[in-house]
């Protein structure tokens, strides 16, 4: 009797991380690292990217970089990686697409121009790394684009207006993307964390703490409480989702958003 065993390996395979000097981006590198994929790091502090490279597990047929990049700057982020792929033309097999979120605010409270920074750094980034990447994909008959946005889109998170927005438009864009690209292998989904013991969460829960007067602990009492675990996401657990996504054994799921958020989310 011949026995399958899930294929998650990905040696031989290239994968671009974004946001990935701390939280779920770092995580998601080391993760994608450790079942065999060379990583390309993208963030904008050079000292961090160098000290997360280290990090990288690195076998013989592992090669790993990083390129410093300011998403708030979609030219520069096109320029550069236009430069990276110029010199390093093998194809890149998996993007994960990971960006901070816009700062905590009513929607109709925020400036214009939040709303036009958002989405730049969000979804304009996102297209011009997918436009940027995609040749290779199609070549190789194997792709991974995985956006890493929110529960949000979903169900909105009161306080979070422009996040709300912005997410939601990168969820549309990746379920269109998903129909384009599916025949040549190339996979588009989204994976929606919860409340993930991140430095974006602990600022969450400080401003909210600053505006009711409720200390931190009670503050994150409450938001565990929203959930059915009980508790605050690993980022580790956010990172085994994106791996999954991102390996051979994910090939026939395509377009969809992926909570894993412990429950909290209360629609289907």
């Amino acid at each position: 009797m011949i026995i399958e065993f899930m294929n998650i390996n990905l040696s031989g395979k290239k994968a671009f991380v974004c946001g990935s000097t701390q939280g779920i981006g770092k995580t998601a590198a080391i993760e994608l690292a450790n079942l065999g994929a060379s990583i390309i790091l993208l963030a904008r502090n050079e000292d961090s990217l160098k000290q997360v490279k280290d990090e990288l597990n690195q076998s013989q047929n592992q090669l790993h970089d990083y390129i410093v990049a300011d998403f708030s700057k979609p030219d520069e982020l096109k320029n550069k990686v236009a430069e990276y792929l110029e010199t390093n033309p093998s194809p890149v097999h998996i993007l994960i697409n990971n960006t901070g979120g816009p700062a905590a605010g009513k929607a109709i409270d925020a400036g214009l121009q939040e709303f036009v920074n958002a989405f730049q750094a969000h979804l304009i980034c996102n297209q011009i790394l997918a436009q940027s990447l995609i040749e290779g994909m199609k070549a190789e008959r194997y792709g991974r684009i995985i956006n890493v946005i929110s529960t949000s889109v979903k169900q909105p998170i009161p306080n979070l207006g422009v996040s709300n927005t912005i997410r939601g438009a990168v969820a549309s864009w990746a379920k269109t993307l998903a129909g384009e690209l599916g025949e040549f292998g190339i996979t588009v989904n989204n994976v929606l964390p919860g409340f993930t013991k991140t430095q974006r969460l602990q600022s969450i829960i400080e401003n909210k703490a600053n505006k009711t007067g409720k200390s931190v602990e009670q503050v994150e009492k409450e938001m565990k409480n929203e959930t059915p675990a009980k508790r605050f996401a690993e980022s580790s657990e956010i990172a085994d989702a994106i791996a999954f996504l991102a390996s051979p054994a994910a090939a026939y799921i395509n377009g969809i958003n992926l909570p894993v958020d412990g429950g909290r989310t209360t629609c289907l």
